[in-house]
């Protein structure tokens, strides 16, 4: 088991890899990466985020090294790229990206009462 100062460093790195993560654009955007490789212009049509907003989530997600692109000619394709965010996003594109009925408990959730 790591020592005390290990833990609070390692939670140190957790809470800002977080962070990163911590945003309605960029989950949405995440969510769509979750299914694979996306251009900018299909993330837009997606989620309808604007096209300069658009560009600083991307810009902050690919500073993290949460995402990473190609380009091809004049098309960016974006992925995930950070091992943990997929991790991160296989559960969290379940629980809120996935469509599901509504009326349905999500996956692992005890039943009411």
């Amino acid at each position: 088991m790591p020592g005390r100062a290990a833990l609070a460093a390692r939670a140190g790195e957790a809470a800002d890899f977080l962070k990163g993560l911590a945003n309605p654009h960029r989950l949405l955007i995440l969510c769509e990466l979750a299914g694979g490789e996306r251009s900018v212009g299909a993330l837009i049509e997606a989620t309808g985020i604007a096209q300069t907003s658009m560009s600083q989530h991307l810009a902050k997600l690919k500073e993290e090294g949460i995402v990473d692109f190609r380009r091809d000619h004049r098309t960016l394709h974006y992925s995930i790229r950070h091992p943990a965010t997929l991790e991160v996003m296989a559960v969290l594109y379940a629980r809120f990206c996935a469509e599901r009925d509504d009326a349905a408990p999500a996956p692992d959730t005890p039943p009411a009462g």
